[in-house]
């Protein structure tokens, strides 16, 4: 199933695929999503997640394939 990026909205909260945090949205740009740097997981920096990143949106989130801690580390 392909992500439609338009699904994606402000505050929306981002998990990995084991249903952990990883971040906030603060807004779509492009393919990528731009994660709030007010978010404690962010470290004060503005991160990015890539849609290929992105497995699903269901239940109002932002669902990654991979774990939270996986996708935290990509983080740059």
């Amino acid at each position: 199933m392909a992500v439609n990026m338009s699904d994606i909205h402000e505050h929306m909260k981002v998990v990995g695929s084991d249903g952990k945090h990883v971040g906030t949205v603060d807004h779509v740009e492009g393919d990528r999503i731009k994660l709030s740097k007010s978010d404690p997981a962010a470290h004060g920096k503005h991160q990015y997640i890539e849609k290929s990143a992105i497995h699903t949106i269901k239940n109002g989130e932002v669902c990654l394939s991979q774990k939270a801690e996986e996708a935290k580390s990509r983080f740059h």
